[in-house]
This record gives structure tokens, sequence and C-alpha cells, in this order.
């Protein structure tokens, strides 16, 4: 029963988390535009310095909130996380200036440590060989909230821009009340170990993974992989109403039905691929899907052929949580919440590293003094990055 409840309250936690991102993505140039008064072009360049904002902030906190939560358990990490993003979200409602927002961004950065803590809380009630099938269940939780949280946000925001951020806020605080409720701590005691200020540094963090070589090659994978994937959430909605003039309700239903095929590939295909074929030709599966989607948008000059390679490109979606489930089965019981908070922080320098280089290349292939348009450029960049990624990891898995 305990690990019933504990499960289905990450299920839910991640899902809800990815209905607050997803609500809020299709309204973002538009409400850059309204309090900053830019064109698209710059906007997009302005989303990506509020994206770094937030990942800087996660990348210097996710070890300290990681450590915490091996110190002192998973459940208050997760549920005081959960009422600090539910009230920023609020605050970026409110915000009557560009300022105000990078505010905003800052806050939730710091306390935006939900999915590292859901994932150590799954390591801890999971067997060795189970835990990539259980990160490709709260993968699958993402995705299903990038159903509903973009087609709601693309609904809501025809009503205004901030109605998708009170959303977002709501749900946020009612999966904290949820989570008091139900979720029990899922990290004994004889399992936590004393808090210890330097494990916290993320930079320091980061070095302790050349001690486990496996991990350390893994790591420098996931970075390339998320730092490719990460295109979406830059540039998606600048993409998409630079190249076809979508409407906000548009740029939503997209990305639910992105979501809802990754949510499927994750919860569904991901284990099946495992189980037949193993972990590493899951991965590799996922990259070579990736790539080829990453320089098919590049070039893509029609929204009905967006829409039909959706159920292919969301395949892609299996490498992350598989990859993640590899190294989760490299490190100790005692040792899985310091994992998640330095896997935490590796995305959040993807995140960091991702923004400022793809909303730099929409920028300069989409302003009016561009010498060739493009706004696809920055998902050529993202296939290279996901090229390289899979090279190392092929090097890697052959010792």
């Amino acid at each position: 029963m305990k690990q019933t409840q504990a499960t289905l309250f990450i299920v839910f936690t991640v899902m809800l988390d990815a209905m607050g991102i997803g609500l809020i993505i299709p309204v973002m140039p538009n409400l850059i535009r309204e309090v900053a008064d830019v064109n698209l072009a710059d906007a997009a360049f302005i989303g990506g310095l509020l994206t770094f904002s937030f990942a800087a902030m996660q990348f210097l906190f996710g070890p300290l909130l990681g450590n915490l939560s091996d110190a002192y358990g998973r459940r208050p990490v997760l549920i005081i996380s959960l009422i600090c993003m539910g009230l920023d979200y609020f605050l970026m409602a409110w915000a009557p200036v560009l300022g105000i927002l990078f505010v905003a961004r800052v806050i939730s950065g710091i306390s935006g440590a939900t999915y590292s803590t859901a994932a150590a809380v799954l390591s801890d009630i999971s067997d060795k060989g189970e835990r990539s099938a259980k990160f490709g269940l709260i993968g699958g939780a993402f995705g299903l909230g990038f159903v509903l949280g973009p087609a709601l946000g693309g609904l809501l925001g025809e009503f205004g821009t901030r109605i998708p951020f009170v959303a977002a806020g709501i749900l946020a605080l009612a999966n904290a009340a949820f989570g008091f409720f139900v979720l029990q701590e899922t990290l004994v005691k004889s399992q936590r170990r004393a808090f210890q200020w330097s494990r916290c540094n993320p930079f320091a963090a980061l070095l302790r993974i050349q001690r486990l070589p496996a991990i350390a090659s893994l790591m420098l994978v996931t970075f390339l992989l998320a730092t490719a994937n990460n295109v979406y959430a830059v540039i998606w909605p600048f993409f998409t109403i630079e190249k076809f003039a979508w409407s906000v309700s548009l740029v939503g239903w997209s990305l639910a039905a992105y979501g809802l095929c990754a949510a499927l590939a994750q919860a569904v295909l991901m284990k099946w691929l495992i189980e037949r074929y193993g972990v590493r030709w899951t991965i590799l599966f996922g990259f070579v899907i990736s790539i080829a989607t990453f320089v098919w948008l590049a070039f893509i000059n029609s929204t009905l052929l967006i829409f039909i390679g959706i159920p292919i490109s969301a395949l892609g979606a299996i490498a992350g949580p598989a990859l993640q489930g590899l190294m989760a089965d490299e490190v100790t019981d005692s040792e899985q919440g310091e994992l998640q908070g330095i896997f935490a922080s590796v995305i959040a320098l993807s995140m960091i590293v991702s923004p400022l280089l793809m909303s730099s290349a929409f920028k300069a292939f989409t302003d009016q003094s561009t010498s060739y348009y493009l706004p696809g450029a920055p998902f050529l960049v993202a296939g290279v990055l996901m090229a390289t990624a899979m090279a190392l990891f092929l090097k890697k898995s052959k010792h």
C-alpha cells in the first residue's frame, strides 16, 4: 500500500508539474511582447534568458535539495517545493514588468526540484533492474501532463495571457495538499545520512562523478541529450508562430499531441523495448529517432506534416528515462537522492546552455537583418548535439 500510494502521488506530481509548465508555454511569446514591447525575434531571445535564469537556479540549488531529501526525507522537500511553485505562478500572473518575470523565474528555479526528488522516491521503492521502467512511468506521466497542460493553456490563453498562470498555481497548490495527506515517507531512517554542506556545491557534485567513470560518461551523454531536447521548450511556440503564424490554441494543441504520443511511448512502449532488446538498444533507438526528427523539423514547410510526424518524433522521448534508469542502477540505495540531485544539476546545466544557444540561433536566422532566413535553424543545432551524444554512448557501451 505504501509503495502504491507513493507511486500514485509521484505520477500525479510529475503530471501536474508538466501541466503547469505546459499551461504557460503557448502564451509566453505574447506575454513577453506584452510586458517588453518587442518583436518576435527579440521576444524569443528574452524567453531564452528567462529560461536561463530558471535553469541557473536549478543548477545551483539542485544538489542542495537532493541532499536535504537524503538527510530529512523526500516528503517535506516535495511538499514545500510544490507550495513555493504554486505561489510563484501567481507572481508570474501578476507581473506588470519584465523584471518581475525574471524574479519569478529565479524563485521557480530554486523551488523546482520536484522531478529529482520524485525520481528519488521511485528509486527508494524500486529494485535494481526495475528503475528504467519506473522512470519511464514518470516520463509517461510528464507526457500526459503535456497532453492536458498545453491544450488547456492554449484555450485559456485565448482569454488572456495571465489566466494560464493562475491555473498553474492552483494545480501546484492542490497537489501539495494531496501529497500532505497521501504521501508517506519512502526513505527509511536507516538509509538516511547526515546533511553536509560540502555535498551541496553543484560544481563539487559534478566533480565527484569522476570517481565513477561509468556515471561520468553517461552524465555527459545526458547533458548533450538534454541540451538538444530543450529546443522544444525554448523555441517551439516562437518557431510555429514565426513560420506558420499559429494561434496560441494551435501551439497548445500541437504540444498536447506530442505529449500524448510521448506518454504512450515512455509508459508502454519503452518497457516492452527494454524487455525485448535491452536498455542499450532502447536508448539507441531513441537517439536515431530524435536525430531524424530534428533534421526534418529544420526544413519542414507544412502544418499538416508536423501533426503527421508527431507520433514518430515522440518515440525519441524514450532515450532520456532509459538512460536515467541505467545510471540509477550504478549507485547504492543511500546515494539515490544525491544521484538525482546531480542529475538535476546536469539537466539544469543543459538548460543554462540550451536557451542561450537555441534562442540566439533563432534570432540570428529570423531577424530582419539576417542574410539567410531559416526559423528551423535551432533544430539543426539540436541534431548535431544529439548525434554527438549517440556517438559518445556507442563508444562507452562497447566497453
